[in-house]
């Protein structure tokens, strides 16, 4: 009984497809600013496009319109209902690209069993696009995909069409002058239920020390506001010229920009061969190399820091011993050092076991313990609870797959959620038996800075 319901389920999954033809065209052309690109699908395609660029500047992806949207706002199986209709729309593909893979992107939010109102009004609880027009840049080489995604049996028209549109885009990025975006004129910033958070601190800090759960993270909200409408290119221009060293990311989702420069990664899937960074602990950066040092190796014998670090590197490795033949941890963390803050970070790497995919390892990932706690299950229970806020996106992955099933999610930290004349930061810290709620707050505002340098906002002791 129970297999043949499996089995029609299955087979309900793959018809919802049938009918649907996946065209693409690639083509290869002169290198163009990514940038320049996204402000091109501006005029026709506002409110549905996206931003990638991975840490390390060897891949970049910019998708203009959307050729068909994956969303669900259920609260269970998310995760395994974007997995599978990306599975089956691929095999809807009619030719096979060798260049470029077609790609989905996305995120979801942090917690779909959190109910109390928010700002995200239009982001669903898993929202991915596959793009109209995608632009990859890697390494020296640039190249421009059309996705045409129908169930018309004559679409060459269509394509043609696509062909003209995709042809103008490529114009108008390559012959633009890239602005220098000015940064905004904040009117306003104001701490979103501060006092809510400082109690809350305290009410976590007691559960703990009351050994019911070993460590809970608790964020913060802030608004900004502006003297004009914010653009998104704009706000893509100022992160990436803050937090060079970091993953860009930006998804629109009509007239709200979710956008960041996260430090940290969840998970990579390349060839088969898994990556995840283990992030956790942190300190200020130094006004001198000398005082830059010495916080760095503060924070390398910090014993609460030290024991946040592993908690994120033993649900991590053990995560990917469940769904790798071969991991490799190192046994000690080393620093990442970035503009505002440095911390301790240690690489995990696996070979994927036959059938495991990153949406996977996505799922069984977050939220690692850096960002909800330990034991996962309680601490999230927790911070639905005792958080002054609803998360949204804000701590949760956003990334890219393509069709062979390689990509990369970030966890979405050091980020805002654009809304027109106001944008919405976000920031927490992992609570332990030892924390106060002044020391919290205190290191909420050095996470909050790359974003209110980037926006405008920036604090007293910046110039």
């Amino acid at each position: 009984m129970n297999s043949e319901s499996s089995s029609s389920t299955q087979q309900s999954a793959d018809s919802q497809y049938e009918g649907y033809r996946f065209y693409t065209e690639t083509i290869e052309v002169t290198r163009m600013s990514a940038l320049a690109f996204f402000e091109a699908g501006g005029s026709d395609h506002s409110g549905k496009r996206l931003y990638w660029q991975n840490r390390e500047k060897t891949f970049t992806l910019v998708g203009i319109g959307h050729a068909h949207v994956l969303s669900t706002n259920k609260a269970n199986g998310r995760f395994e209902e974007i997995k599978k209709d990306w599975q089956n729309l691929c095999r809807q593909i009619v030719n096979e690209e060798h260049s470029v893979q077609p790609v989905l992107f996305g995120g979801f939010s942090f917690d779909p069993l959190n109910n109390k109102a928010s700002e995200w009004k239009r982001f669903p609880q898993a929202y991915f696009a596959v793009p109209t027009f995608q632009l990859v840049l890697k390494g020296e080489q640039a190249f421009i995909s059309i996705h045409l995604i129908t169930q018309k049996q004559e679409s060459f028209a269509e394509f043609e069409a696509m062909r003209k549109e995709r042809d103008k885009l490529i114009h108008a990025a390559q012959v633009s002058e890239v602005d220098k975006y000015d940064k905004p004129q904040t009117t306003g910033r104001i701490e979103l239920k501060k006092q809510a958070y400082l109690d809350s601190i305290k009410q976590v800090t007691d559960i703990i020390k009351a050994k019911e759960v070993e460590k809970v993270v608790i964020a913060r909200t802030m608004k900004l506001e502006f003297e004009d409408v914010f653009t998104p290119t704009s706000a893509l221009y100022q992160v990436s010229n803050e937090q060079p060293e970091s993953f860009l990311f930006g998804l629109e989702a009509e007239d709200q920009f979710f956008f960041g420069a996260t430090p940290e990664r969840l998970v990579k899937v390349e060839n088969h061969k898994a990556l995840s960074t283990c992030l956790a602990g942190s300190t200020p950066r130094g006004k001198t190399i000398e005082k830059d040092t010495e916080l760095g190796e503060i924070l390398l014998k910090d014993s609460k820091n030290r024991a946040e670090h592993q908690y994120v590197v033993n649900m991590i490795s053990e995560v990917f011993r469940a769904n790798c033949s071969r991991t490799i941890v190192p046994k000690l963390p080393k620093l990442m050092k970035i503009r505002d803050i440095q911390h301790l970070y240690t690489p995990v790497e696996g070979d994927l076991n036959p059938g495991a995919t990153l949406f996977d390892l996505v799922q069984v990932l977050h939220p690692t313990p850096a960002l909800g706690g330990e034991p996962k299950l309680l601490a999230l229970e927790m911070i639905r609870n005792y958080e002054a806020m609803n998360r949204g996106y804000y701590a949760a992955p956003v990334g890219w797959i393509d069709a062979k099933g390689d990509g990369e999610f970030a966890v979405a930290i050091r980020s805002a959620l654009l809304d027109g004349k106001e944008a919405y930061l976000y920031a927490g810290g992992g609570i332990v038996a030892d924390s106060t709620p002044e020391s919290e707050y205190d290191e909420t505002w050095v996470k909050f800075r790359p974003m209110l340098r980037a926006l405008g906002g920036q604090l007293s002791d910046e110039s």
